[in-house]
């Protein structure tokens, strides 16, 4: 967050600092109260980046920078390949929208509240996650969600054997038969600690009586993604539940989703890498249907939708749901006719689509406006 210091300063090891001027307060229009705590610091560092790299100021500031960091990659640059996609992650994340980065409905992973504490513990295991939502019959009716760290102390508390309240039974008893000769001796310490039996846990109880859900966001497609970080930073509430118009419930997002489009993937010991787009020795793809057409752009170096089917479709699978108006069928090869990729549905339901295999080497060249483009990853 930004600090109450008049400039905002980038370092460098390669170049000297760079000051900018803090924007004129009195001139500003009125903001949220955490606004101003991050806008000045933001439009200061995007002026030190423009500054930097020569950029004209009569541009838009935002495409001046991109351009100009695009620019840098084929040249010896100041910024390694890191920084610099870190970056454009970053100038991207300010016009993404909380329906960008939502996991949609039908991949929620949630449970009823009448549900028993067995299946809370078997889902937490199944699902390796930290977080589930709980709702009452439906997702549309959310009750709050339930933290592992808050469902372990409650297990171990639940646990306990009554050895402490029979420790001091006794010691009591004891008290009330003691003799003259041993009145001096101390009294027996309790045990307060007492010992732990998973036994005592009653695994059919529900959800509902656990007494340990703790409250979400409720948020609208539309929200700025920016906005919903920083609230989420403010409330220390990590997950979001996006919910429509008349109250129904789209997607759920949580704070590693916004984080990741700045930073990219992150993964622990847990994740596996049924979402991502890999690779084999041949040089053909395999990817989740949930891949997002920008992720294959990035890894291809090139175009790959028009700017129709980029306004159709996010996902690879939603690329195939627009060729065929229809779910297609496993086994099924589909052709993009736009780049001549050819699509093969390798997993599905009928529902929807799971995973595919992508042929790079039916790609067709670029023409006219698409040879120059960018990728959108």
């Amino acid at each position: 967050m930004a600090n109450d210091q008049p400039t905002t300063r980038l370092d460098a090891n390669t170049s000297p600092a760079i000051s900018v001027p803090a924007p004129d307060e009195s001139k500003s229009a009125p903001q949220s109260s955490l606004q101003p705590a991050f806008q000045p610091a933001s439009q200061g560092w995007l002026s030190a980046i423009r500054q930097r790299l020569g950029c004209p100021a009569h541009r838009r500031l935002r495409d001046t920078i991109e351009g100009a960091l695009r620019q840098e990659a084929a040249s010896q640059s100041a910024f390694s390949a890191e920084e610099r996609q870190m970056m454009l992650r970053m100038l991207r994340f300010g016009a993404k929208r909380v329906v960008d980065i939502m996991v949609p409905r039908a991949d929620i992973i949630a449970l009823d509240e009448s549900e028993p504490l067995s299946e809370l513990l078997r889902t937490f295991e199944d699902a390796a996650i930290s977080r589930i939502p709980i709702f009452k019959e439906t997702l549309d009716d959310p009750r709050g969600m339930v933290h592992i760290k808050d469902l372990l102390p409650w297990i171990v508390e639940a646990g306990v054997t009554e050895g402490v309240r029979s420790r001091k039974e006794r010691d009591a008893a004891n008290a009330a038969t003691q003799t003259t000769d041993d009145a001096d001796e101390p009294p027996h310490a309790p045990d307060a600690s007492g010992s732990l039996e998973l036994s005592n846990v009653d695994l059919t109880q529900p959800i509902s009586a656990l007494k340990i859900k703790r409250p979400v966001l409720y948020v609208p497609p539309s929200m700025p993604a920016m906005n919903l970080l920083i609230r989420m930073q403010a409330t220390r509430n990590h997950m979001a539940l996006v919910v429509d118009e008349y109250g129904g419930t789209d997607g759920l997002v949580t704070i590693e989703d916004l984080v990741e489009q700045i930073v990219g993937d992150i993964e622990d010991e847990y994740d596996d890498d049924e979402h991502h787009i890999s690779r084999d020795a041949a040089g053909t793809l395999s990817a989740s249907a949930r891949a997002t057409i920008a992720e294959l752009e990035e890894l291809l170096g090139r175009r790959i939708v028009s700017e129709d089917e980029a306004e159709e479709a996010d996902t690879l699978g939603g690329l195939v749901f627009h060729i065929l108006g229809r779910v297609p069928t496993r086994g099924e090869i589909v052709h993009h006719p736009h780049s001549g990729l050819e699509l093969e549905v390798l997993d599905a339901d009928a529902r929807r689509i799971k995973r595919l295999r992508i042929d790079p080497s039916r790609l067709v060249p670029l023409t006219g406006t698409d040879a120059t483009a960018t990728p959108r990853g």
